[in-house]
């Protein structure tokens, strides 16, 4: 394979990785603190970086190790996309006193996990993937204990590595136990070999309790709310929607690729797991007053919900997952533009008495959070309504009633929690509510961007039609 072969099949990885070096010069070149310079050039990088991959490519490199698809090209555009997102609401929270000075890093490091989750999507084989899902995972635990002088930050950060390295190392003892049973692992020579004995069984079982962790399923899902809760919110919002959408995908194409042998044995315990963490999480969900730990438990419970695309384990499953993506990013971010918007105007408060009475003072941000609250509940006709219901579809079509039914008796679970939020905001009574203030440019730019994707991709249909006609494993 000559290099410009190499060059166009992984023309997304070769840009982003010149985008680290061009932002790691930018930093090191600057003689004084520059967050706005550095902001305006990641988020510019980043657009023209979408731009430049926008068109779904197909190939493979290296032997086979490295492939890629165009519904694989489509998901690093939708990363790169939540990725831009979060880098425009980061505006405010980068430009604290105390973080100003490490713009920089924190650019370098977000791009670095990017560049891991690329890897992860387009593996062609065990060790490549895991190479990127290391590459994605230890840069986030800096982010993740970013503010390391606040005592929540370096707890979450600790925890997460901890959580991180037990997670890889099962990942990496199932792994062991397939390259000992069949002697490759090369995604295209493997379904041949794997013939469903006690020993890969419990490799698979293995593999999927590494990326359940990623994912935060239950019963891996134990960091996430300390996690979310000590994190800066921007790095949180990066953390529940870009991690777990390359995380789901990657997920998704290997079980149908390589375990497919299996299907039986995987649906199985994935329907158990499905059912057990929305529930769970819904239970939990309804407890919290921090609206971070809230996220997070929401974050757990939408991990259920997309699951339910992979036991599709087909077109229609592959095709309803990355919608459901799509939709769950602009959503969520929408959210977490909002919190981060009111964490920096109200003092760092993030609990939900904060909301109390917010609708008299700033209407638009209130109007924003219930229109992303309500699509992340599923009510129609936001977007949030059609991704549930393809996701319910694809399982539906797999066979899985009893699962179907249950997540449905679920949504009304999660419709309530939701409500709860909506309530403070526009009925509790505050006699002491947030004044009315002014975000900044980048800030209320992202929301726009969210609340257009939560209004329009549930009524654009060619989004969905454009996704199937790609839905190549």
């Amino acid at each position: 394979m000559d290099i410009s072969t190499i060059f166009s099949t992984m023309q997304a990885e070769i840009s982003l990785a010149i985008i680290l070096i061009v932002i790691l010069l930018a930093d090191l070149i600057l003689k004084q603190p520059n967050h706005k310079a550095l902001q305006g050039l990641a988020c510019g990088l980043l657009v023209v970086q979408i731009a430049l991959n926008i068109i779904p490519v197909s190939g493979e490199a290296f032997g086979g190790m490295y492939q890629t698809s165009p519904m694989a090209s489509i998901m690093k555009t939708v990363l790169a996309l939540g990725t831009l997102l979060v880098f425009m609401q980061a505006d405010s929270w980068i430009n604290r006193e105390d973080t100003r000075h490490k713009a920089g890093e924190f650019y370098v490091l977000t791009l670095s996990t990017l560049l891991g989750m690329y890897y992860m999507i387009s593996a062609g084989s065990f060790l490549l993937f895991y190479v990127g899902l290391e590459l994605a995972s230890i840069p986030i635990a800096c982010l993740v204990a970013f503010d390391k002088y606040r005592r929540q930050s370096a707890e979450a950060g600790t925890k997460f590595i901890l959580n991180a390295m037990f997670s890889s190392a099962l990942m990496l003892y199932g792994l062991s136990l397939i390259y000992g049973t069949c002697g490759t692992m090369y995604f295209n020579d493997l379904p041949e070999l794997l013939t469903g004995t006690p020993l890969q069984i419990m490799a698979m079982v293995l593999f999927f309790a590494g990326l359940g962790f990623k994912l935060s399923l239950v019963p891996f899902h134990m960091w996430t709310p300390d996690t979310y809760q000590g994190a800066p919110t921007s790095v949180t919002a990066y953390l529940s929607v870009i991690s777990k959408g390359a995380a789901a995908f990657a997920l998704m194409s290997i079980l149908v690729k390589v375990f497919a042998s299996m299907t039986d044995n995987w649906s199985m315990l994935l329907s158990v797991v499905i059912v057990v963490t929305i529930t769970i999480a819904n239970i939990f969900a309804i407890l919290q007053h921090d609206l971070k730990r809230f996220m997070a438990y929401s974050s757990i419970s939408q991990a259920g919900y997309i699951m339910l695309a992979v036991l599709g384990a087909d077109a229609q499953g592959m095709t309803s997952l990355v919608y459901y993506v799509i939709v769950y990013i602009v959503a969520n971010l929408a959210v977490f533009g909002v919190i981060t918007t009111i964490e920096q105007h109200n003092g760092g408060r993030v609990d939900r008495e904060a909301y109390n009475g917010l609708y008299k003072t700033n209407p638009r941000l209130s109007f924003i959070m219930t229109l992303a609250l309500f699509s992340l509940g599923g009510i129609p006709p936001f977007a949030g309504f059609f991704s549930k219901f393809f996701v319910f579809a694809a399982a539906f079509h797999a066979g899985h009633l009893l699962v179907v039914f249950l997540a449905l008796v679920n949504t009304i679970i999660s419709l309530y929690y939701y409500l709860l939020i909506v309530k403070a905001m526009y009925i509790t009574p505050n006699d002491n509510p947030l004044p009315t203030f002014r975000s900044s440019n980048m800030t209320r730019a992202s929301l726009v961007i969210c609340l257009a994707g939560v209004i329009l991709l549930g009524v654009i249909s060619n989004v969905y039609q454009l996704l199937f006609d790609n839905a190549l494993f």
